[in-house]
């Protein structure tokens, strides 16, 4: 790849302000909204990432790349949708109000088959094309340009909606919606070995923490196994992760996203 990175920041999505340093707040919404938002800014910044550094690649990145794409696309596509749909619907149970987040399902339906066309257009590369000659980048970009805007409306808009159900929550009927979520299960896919090493780190690698507002989260997301899988489970796949905008420490790499 290029050494050179040239910046291309008219196309590449805003990252979203954490509901706890924009209110101050710290109660139990706020938090829960807070991790969806750093959750989602990993998303923007894989996305970032694959759209500022396409344009720079050589025919020898071609095949790496790809994979780093599909893995973003598995972290922020259909299996993270499906995710949240359960946390949904965790939610709307506990406060008594079905259909409270509907609106959230129909903002991720608005780009689902665009999502598609990128999920297909990546997988073909696993099946009958070849990365070094047939790896066309505009056609990358403008399959990234399509989802751009509904995918960012998206994410901007699940941590707003979570953080406004706190109106629910009552002395007589508490609500906590950081136990609800750790109530519910991982999904089994996401404990096999083929998803830790290959999927994982393209939501950790994109997660800046060392100095995003003041650098407030940058022990989240508390796990004893955040380092291994940020600094030992990517040099399996090192070709890959390289293209990813942070490094194990949670720094932002400039010109990557």
């Amino acid at each position: 790849m290029a050494s050179e990175i040239p910046s291309n920041r008219d196309k590449l999505l805003p990252l979203i302000t954490t509901p706890a340093y924009a209110t101050g707040k710290d109660d139990p919404f706020t938090l829960y909204a807070s991790h969806i938002t750093l959750s989602h800014n990993a998303f923007i910044r894989g996305f970032n990432s694959i759209y500022q550094q396409a344009p720079n690649l050589t025919a020898s990145d071609h095949k790496d790349f790809i994979s780093y794409c599909i893995a973003w696309y598995t972290c922020v596509g259909e299996d993270r949708f499906r995710e949240e749909i359960r946390v949904f619907s965790a939610l709307e149970e506990a406060t008594g109000e079905r259909g409270i987040l509907d609106h959230e399902v129909t903002l991720h339906t608005i780009y689902h088959d665009d999502m598609q066309k990128l999920k297909h257009y990546l997988l073909s590369f696993e099946h009958f094309r070849n990365p070094e000659t047939d790896f066309d980048v505009s056609r990358l970009l403008s399959l990234m340009d399509m989802i751009a805007h509904p995918l960012h409306t998206y994410l901007a808009s699940v941590p707003q909606s979570l953080q406004a159900l706190s109106r629910f929550s009552t002395l007589e009927r508490p609500i906590d919606p950081l136990k609800i979520d750790r109530s519910i299960d991982i999904s089994d896919e996401k404990k096999t070995i083929n998803y830790i090493f290959n999927v994982w780190p393209a939501w950790l690698l994109n997660m800046e923490t060392e100095e995003f507002e003041g650098g407030r989260w940058k022990d989240w997301p508390e796990s004893k196994v955040k380092k291994v899988l940020t600094w030992l489970v990517p040099l399996m796949n090192k070709g890959r992760w390289r293209f990813s905008s942070c490094d194990w420490r949670g720094r932002w790499r400039k010109g990557r996203g």
